[in-house]
């Protein structure tokens, strides 16, 4: 026979095991233990007859003490019910006692006060019921004293550990739902920068056809083959552009983390032809030592602030000259500068909207970044770690 599963238990924790083989069986030995006692008692008799033992009633009390046994499997399907049928029966049957303990045992450590305590209650008075049968004032008083302190120790030991259970699945449920909380956030703060993905990559293709865009409305000079190459710049960014957005939005349905390839410091000469292609004029000083040493997610980072500060000085100064200033060796950090003459006039719309996802991406790379006005030139100035 096998326990059934308790529903309480099952509600609080939802995944505590069953107790183990041995501890059931250990159970079911001290349940059994006046049928073993008396086994003893009618083996003995067989040996040695002895007019004193009433045979038949042994027999019955065993029975009795049988079927106790029989409903134990089932207390935790129905724990108070259990208990209360295997109490009533030991103001009779002396068998019933071990099975009736292990039931109210149970009751007590799966089961609120407000169950244990009427039938820890009605399980005394039944004890001291058995005694009244040999009209012995003493002996009656003493089982009640003895079996009072048996119950109440039962009663808060088994309280004393359903309370130690339940605080330990409150904290089981807690450190879960933190557990949750950190899952969430992490997939929040990946989404976050795929968001920043998204940023760099379209804006640096858009303000790009913005440009070519422009050459073809204003340039009243292009001749047919200059034209047509523009066009065909043009699609070809747009291309890129809408690759680019599938792959970012690909990587958010999967809900998953950014895939590599992504873009690093060594694909910056493929970023400054491209942008030279558009008709940016970009001036490139690299004193980069040691590159090869350079983390990929540096490098990363590095390829984004890059093409962010090109595509800032496309939006904002269209048409003046940037220069990308690119230096550093391990254990000094990556230094990135990029500067532009400032126009007259407004800036663009979403003007410092780049910036602030730059800040972001910065700080959270362990770096640090400024940018402001300087005789006359706008500087974007960045500093990554890189460690030795």
């Amino acid at each position: 026979m096998h326990d059934h599963p308790d529903p309480d238990q099952e509600l609080t924790s939802g995944r505590r095991p069953l107790p183990d083989k041995l501890g059931t069986a250990f159970l079911y030995l001290f349940a059994a233990a006046p049928l073993l006692f008396y086994s003893l008692l009618l083996a003995a008799a067989g040996r040695t007859p002895t007019p004193d033992i009433d045979i038949p009633g042994l027999l019955t009390d065993m029975g009795i003490g049988a079927a106790g046994l029989v409903l134990l499997p089932w207390r935790r399907r129905w724990p108070w019910q259990v208990a209360l049928l295997t109490a009533l029966p030991t103001a009779f049957s002396f068998a019933m006692n071990g099975p009736a303990i292990v039931a109210f045992a149970s009751l007590a450590l799966h089961r609120r006060w407000r169950q244990v305590v009427p039938v820890a209650v009605v399980f005394w008075l039944c004890v001291l019921a058995s005694t009244r049968w040999k009209g012995e004032f003493l002996l009656t008083a003493l089982y009640g004293l003895v079996s009072g302190l048996v119950f109440t120790g039962i009663t808060l030991f088994g309280l004393y550990l359903r309370g130690r259970r339940e605080l330990e699945d409150a904290q089981r449920a807690a450190q879960e739902a933190a557990q949750a909380q950190r899952v969430e956030q992490a997939k929040l703060a990946e989404r976050l920068k795929i968001a920043q993905e998204m940023h760099d990559v379209l804006a640096h293709r858009i303000s790009l056809l913005a440009m070519l865009a422009g050459g073809l409305a204003y340039r009243k000079d292009l001749g047919p083959e200059q034209t047509r190459e523009t066009a065909l710049a043009i699609q070809e960014n747009a291309h890129q552009s809408l690759n680019e957005l599938r792959a970012v939005l690909g990587m958010l349905r999967r809900d998953g983390g950014l895939e590599a390839p992504q873009p690093t410091l060594a694909h910056l000469d493929a970023l400054f032809e491209e942008v030279r292609a558009a008709g940016q004029r970009v001036e490139v000083d690299d004193t980069l030592d040691g590159r090869e040493s350079l983390p990929t997610q540096t490098g990363r980072h590095a390829y984004r602030i890059v093409q962010e500060a090109l595509t800032n000085a496309r939006k904002h100064a269209p048409g003046t000259p940037v220069r990308a200033e690119i230096g550093g060796r391990p254990g000094a950090g990556l230094r990135i500068r990029v500067s532009n003459p400032v126009p007259d006039g407004a800036a663009g719309p979403g003007g410092r909207l780049g910036l602030v996802g730059l800040a972001e991406r910065t700080r959270m790379a362990g770096g640090t970044i400024t940018h402001d006005v300087r005789d006359g030139r706008f500087v974007l100035d960045a500093l990554l770690p890189w460690e030795a």
